[in-house]
């Protein structure tokens, strides 16, 4: 190794107005800021004050007249519909310049609230980046969303306009979203003054007179308008993420921050360079496809990938694989779940050996926990460094990872790395004292945040300090739980509600999921912590089975205690598991447990709006009655 990470690293610390300033200058200002922070109004932080930018200018223009404005900006790649569309920097500017103008004909002005409910189509992009163009707000809800969803976030941003789509397209299915935004609009008391409906062909969506509008029709209507700047502490979006309460939490994100970090980071992290083409294979409506599909790529000259399709299922495990050679990727970022979902189609890796991956230098996982076995596997088969890291909605970029474009570090499956430049994590008992390395403890990031992290909370500053500050003074807490290793390499084992306590002792399910998808028959798992009356909880396993194993499941359940036993030993108490069909999960890919664990206990729960199929909850619910669960 050079020692680049840790000289940078160190810096970021030591001198983190020095570090930022720098990193700062990489971004087109209209008026350079007088500061790099101003933290004088606890616990709001502002980066870059004084300074004026406007986002969208340095997302599209600044490349245009740099002279890449013959280059791909954006790859639509759709495997639902056929279509494969590309747009240069000039044609994504121009057309986002004309939207733009179109939504300024609406009223919309610096400031104010647009609320997006998009499938991932090209106009979803542009729509973004038009608000972003004006100097107001959006605010992107996941498509498909339940009407009653949608309404919280309608009521609560109180946009002025929306903008959605006829419909959004899943494997063998059509969704309409016409009817779900016009059921949540009738819930809501914040009225949007407009809507602009994208019409598909394969739905055609009905219009309320005077209220919605063609989008096609307004587009082309637009006269094209120039950057509005604004202040670098002004909000560029609010991103809706799941509360402990029910209520949707708005996680706001800065203009100068958020620029400054997600450039740095793309270079830094992710090791791109202008011109290379970037893949974040998830979707705008969460965090991931606002950081890495749509701003970052444009940020630094890059190429972006929008994919409308899924990881199997359309057609086939092979889908990732035919947009990594149609399209010369070099880094593909997805979640550890669609790559198991591959796996667990195609273990054997026939398809990836039928591909022509030669442009892929690396892959990036994040979203949950990589198990090692998935990683191992897609090591084997690809030939590239698969990079596990790990990051937050809040956080908008990552906290950990093998900063590939600094010094690639020797990777240690099942963690994340090192934290990244800026990033001051220090693991917690729960008394707020820092723990001895190899021991497990409350994860958590020293303030204040680096730049690109959330601000605070949509119209709720109270309620960002009691969700994130509150719990140990001086410091964010993430919610997850994990360890620091003797080279100071983190382990997120779980969320801090995933860490059980069998008679005392606090285990990680984290750990135990590791082992029992390191079983050759497994393609993926989830362990949860089951009440107990002895013991206060004990661990239940759930396995999913790869497409070709055939197993008893008896037998297969004995082998996978005992393995558990063998690693972790008797102390986990893990005498229990099940073969199901498949796991509920978000569409983002994450395991529900905490809903599955609620199931099992026969506490009160009700079906996350984020649930990619409703159906799977029933059947898990089967299974644990029949295991004795969930009376």
């Amino acid at each position: 190794m050079s020692g680049a990470f840790e000289k940078i690293y160190a810096e970021s610390l030591a001198n983190p107005a020095a570090f930022w300033m720098k990193a700062a200058g990489q971004i087109e200002w209209v008026r350079r800021p007088r500061a790099v922070i101003d933290d004088s109004s606890p616990p709001i932080t502002r980066w870059f004050p004084g300074g004026m930018l406007n986002t969208c200018y340095n997302a599209l223009d600044l490349h245009v007249a740099a002279g890449r404005a013959d280059q791909a900006a954006l790859i639509y790649d759709s495997a639902v519909t056929d279509t494969v569309r590309s747009f240069s920097y000039r044609e994504l500017r121009d057309e986002v310049a004309r939207f733009a103008g179109a939504l300024a004909e609406l009223g919309v002005e610096r400031g104010d609230v647009v609320l997006l409910y998009m499938p991932m189509v090209p106009e979803a992009v542009i729509g973004m980046l038009a608000v972003a163009r004006l100097g107001a707000v959006h605010s992107v809800v996941f498509g498909g969303f339940a009407a009653n969803e949608l309404a919280q976030r309608i009521q609560h941003a109180a946009p002025k306009v929306i903008l959605t789509a006829s419909c959004g397209i899943e494997p063998g299915r059509v969704l309409a979203y016409k009817p779900l935004l016009d059921a949540a609009i009738d819930q809501v008391s914040n009225k949007p003054q407009h809507c602009v409906v994208l019409q598909r062909p394969q739905e055609t969506a009905s219009l309320v007179p005077g209220r919605d509008h063609d989008w096609t029709t307004l587009a082309a209507s637009g006269a094209p308008v120039g950057c509005t700047p604004v202040a670098s502490t002004e909000p560029l979006y609010v991103l809706y993420t799941s509360g402990t309460t029910g209520m949707p939490k708005g996680v706001v994100r800065d203009n100068g921050g958020h620029a400054v970090a997600l450039k740095w980071s793309l270079e830094h992290v992710y090791g791109m360079q202008p011109g290379e083409v970037f893949w974040a294979a998830s979707d705008i409506g969460w965090v991931v496809g606002h950081s890495y599909i749509v701003y970052a790529p444009l940020f630094l000259g890059c190429t972006s990938i929008l994919y409308e399709g899924k990881p199997v299922g359309t057609p086939d495990a092979g889908a990732f694989w035919r947009v990594v050679e149609r399209h010369r990727v070099d880094t593909l970022f997805t979640a550890p779940t669609a790559l198991r979902s591959i796996k667990r189609e195609d273990s054997g890796g026939e398809y990836i050996a039928r591909s022509d991956l030669s442009s892929l230098r690396a892959l990036f996982l994040a979203g949950e926990r990589a198990d090692p076995d998935t990683v191992a596997w897609a090591e084997r088969s690809l030939a590239v460094p698969v990079i596990d890291h790990w990051w937050q909605t809040e956080t908008g970029w990552p906290i950990a990872a093998n900063c590939l474009g600094i010094e690639a570090l020797p990777v240690k499956h099942g963690s994340p790395t090192r934290p990244v430049p800026g990033y001051d994590v220090r693991v917690l008992d729960d008394d707020g004292n820092e723990v001895p390395t190899g021991e497990t403890g409350h994860i958590t990031l020293k303030l204040p945040l680096p730049p690109g992290c959330l601000k605070t909370l949509w119209q709720n500053d109270a309620g960002f300090a009691s969700a994130y500050l509150e719990r140990f003074p001086g410091y964010y807490q993430t919610s997850d739980a994990g360890y620091k290793d003797e080279d100071d390499y983190l382990f997120v084992m779980a969320r801090t509600d995933d860490i059980i306590n069998v008679a005392g002792h606090r285990l990680s399910t984290g750990a135990m999921e590791e082992v029992i998808a390191e079983h050759p028959d497994v393609a993926e798992c989830a362990v949860i912590g089951v009440a107990d009356a002895l013991k206060g909880q004990l661990p239940l396993g759930f396995a999913v089975l790869n497409a070709e194993a055939q197993r008893d499941e008896a037998e297969l359940v004995a082998e996978l205690v005992a393995s558990v036993r063998e690693r972790i030993g008797p102390v986990a108490a893990f005498k229990q598991a099940c073969v199901v069909e498949r796991l509920p999960k978000t569409r983002s890919g994450k395991i529900l447990r905490g809903t599955m664990r609620k199931i099992a206990d026969s506490e009160p729960w009700r079906t996350p709006p984020t649930i990619d199929d409703p159906a799977i909850l029933d059947e898990i619910r089967a299974v644990l009655e029949r295991l004795g669960y969930a009376k």
